[in-house]
C-alpha cells in the first residue's frame, strides 16, 4: 500500500492521501475526547477540570516527541521519493534507535518535574490531586505514544495513510470500552481515563508494529540498518529537533495560557477544556493535511521535482481555505450546543464560555489553515530550523496576550490568544515559503 506522490495529480494525491489521516486523527481525539464526556459526565465538573489542566503539559511533552518522530522520519520519505530503499530502510533503523533513547529520557524527566510544574501553572488546589495522578500516567505511558507515532510517520513517509487508520479506529473502539469499565465499574475517576488512553495508544503501537513485520516487505531490516551512522543520526537530529522543539515552544505558549486560565479557577478551566475539544476535532483538517504535505514535500523534494511542490501547496491551500470557511461558520453559529456532551452540571453557567471561545478561534480558521499547511510542507522539505521560527512567532502572539489576559483577569483575552498566534506564525510562515521556494529553484533550476 506504499505510494509514490511524485508523480499524478497533485490535489487528487494529496486529498486521497489526506482523508485517512485526518478521519484517524479525529478518533485519535476521541482519546481525550472520550475521557471528557465520561469524566466530565460521571466523576463531575471538577475532574473534567483535572482533565483538561493537563492539556497544555501533554501537548508539550507527547508534542514534542510527535515533532521528534516526524522529524526522523523526514529523510525515511525523501530516500523513498529518490528510490534508495537500502538508504530507506537505515533510516527507519536509526529513528528507532534514537526513539527509544529520547524516550526513556522524556519519561524520567517529565515524571521528576511534574509537581513542580503544576504548581508553577497555578493548578487549583481543588482539583491538583486528581491533576497530578492522571499526568503522571500519561508519562509513564510515553513508549507506548512513541511507538505508535514512529510506525505511523514510517507508514506515511511511504505513502501509505490507511493503514494507521485501521489500528486507530480498533483502538478508539477499545478506549471507549476502556473508559467506560474503569470509570464507571471500578470507580478509578481521572486516572481511569488516562490509563484507558495509555493502553489503547499501546494497543494501536503494536498492532502497526505487527503490520509491518508481516505486510512490508520493504522494510525488513537488517542488524545492519540499526548500527549507528553519524551521519544520519546527525542529520535526523538537525530535522528532528526543530520540529520537535517547534511543538514545544507552542507548548510553552499554550502553558502561559493555562496559567492564566487556571487562575480563574475550575469552572473557566472546564469551560475552556469542553470548547478546546471541540475545536480540536473540527480543526483535525488541517493538521491532516499538515501530515500530507509533510510527507508529499519529502518525497518530490527527494525526486528534485520543485514545480511539483509549489502545484502540491497551492492545491492544500485551496482544500483548506473551502473547509474553514465552511467549519468556521458552523462552529461560530453552533459550536456551543456540543456543550452537554461533556458536562450534565452547571451547563448553564458552562455554555456561555464555551459559546464565546469558539466564536474567538472560528472566525481565524483560515490562518490556521496556512500554519499548519506551510509549516508542515516546509519542514518535509528539509528546513526544519527555519519552520521553527513560525513556533516562536506563536509563543509571541500566545504569551503577550496570556499575560495581559492574568492582568485584568479577562477569560476573552484568554480566548483570543490562540488566534493571535495564528495570525503572527501565517504571516510568517507565508514569506518562508516565497524565500525558500526561490532558493530551491536555484538550485534545481532544471526542475523548474
Amino acid at each position: 500500500m506504499e505510494k509514490d506522490m511524485t508523480a499524478g495529480s497533485p490535489a487528487k494525491i494529496i486529498w486521497n492521501f489526506t482523508l485517512p489521516i485526518v478521519i484517524g486523527n479525529i478518533f485519535q481525539q476521541f482519546y481525550t475526547m472520550v475521557d471528557t464526556v465520561i469524566v466530565g459526565k460521571f466523576v463531575g465538573t471538577k475532574a473534567l477540570a483535572a482533565v483538561g489542566a493537563t492539556g497544555t503539559i501533554c501537548f508539550l511533552i507527547l508534542g514534542f516527541l510527535m515533532g521528534l518522530t516526524a522529524g526522523f522520519t523526514v529523510i525515511t520519505s525523501q530516500r523513498f521519493g529518490a528510490g534508495d530503499m537500502e538508504g530507506m530502510r537505515k533510516t527507519v533503523g536509526s529513528a528507532a534507535v534514537l526513539s527509544v533513547v529520547i524516550s526513556l529520557l522524556m519519561t524520567v524527566v517529565s515524571m521528576v518535574g511534574m509537581k513542580p510544574l503544576l504548581k508553577f501553572m497555578n493548578t487549583p488546589d481543588d482539583i491538583f490531586h486528581d491533576t497530578y495522578l492522571y499526568i503522571m500516567i500519561i508519562c509513564a505511558g510515553i513508549f507506548a505514544q512513541v511507538l505508535y507515532n514512529l510506525l505511523a510517520s514510517i507508514l506515511r513517509a511511504l505513502g501509505n495513510s490507511k493503514t494507521p487508520l485501521y489500528f486507530l479506529l480498533f483502538s478508539a473502539v477499545l478506549n471507549i470500552v476502556l473508559d467506560l469499565v474503569l470509570i464507571i465499574v471500578f470507580h478509578l475517576g481521572a486516572p481511569g481515563a488516562a490509563y484507558a488512553t495509555v493502553i489503547a495508544q499501546g494497543v494501536s503501537g503494536l498492532l502497526c508494529l505487527i503490520y509491518i513485520i508481516k505486510k512490508v516487505p520493504v522494510l525488513k531490516l537488517e542488524k545492519s540498518d540499526f548500527r549507528p551512522d553519524a551521519h544520519l543520526i546527525r542529520t535526523q537530529l538537525v530535522i528532528g529537533f526543530p520540529m520537535a522543539l517547534q511543538y514545544s515552544i507552542t507548548a510553552i505558549g499554550t502553558m502561559m495560557v493555562q496559567a492564566a486560565l487556571n487562575g480563574l479557577g475550575s469552572l473557566h478551566v472546564a469551560a475552556f477544556t469542553a470548547a478546546n475539544k471541540i475545536e480540536q476535532v473540527v480543526t483535525q483538517m488541517y493538521v491532516a493535511l499538515g501530515a500530507t504535505m509533510a510527507t508529499y514535500s519529502a518525497q518530490n523534494m527527494g525526486a528534485g521535482k520543485v514545480k511539483r511542490i509549489h502545484q502540491g501547496f497551492m492545491s492544500a491551500t485551496v482544500i483548506s481555505f473551502v473547509y474553514a470557511a465552511v467549519t468556521g461558520v458552523l462552529v461560530y453559529v453552533w459550536g456551543y450546543k456540543l456543550t452537554g456532551l461533556f458536562v450534565s452540571e452547571n451547563l448553564d453557567a458552562l455554555m456561555p464560555l464555551v459559546d464565546l471561545y469558539l466564536r474567538c478561534v472560528a472566525v481565524f480558521f483560515i490562518p490556521l489553515a496556512v500554519v499548519n499547511v506551510y509549516r508542515n510542507g516546509i519542514q518535509g522539505m528539509g528546513f526544519g530550523f527555519t519552520a521553527m521560527l513560525g513556533g516562536v512567532a506563536e509563543l509571541v502572539g500566545r504569551g503577550v496576550v496570556a499575560i495581559v489576559a492574568a492582568h485584568y483577569d479577562s477569560y476573552l483575552g484568554i480566548c483570543m490568544a490562540s488566534p493571535m498566534a495564528w495570525i503572527l506564525a501565517g504571516i510568517l510562515f507565508i514569506v518562508m515559503y516565497c524565500l525558500i521556494m526561490k532558493e530551491v529553484r536555484r538550485r534545481h533550476p532544471s526542475h523548474e
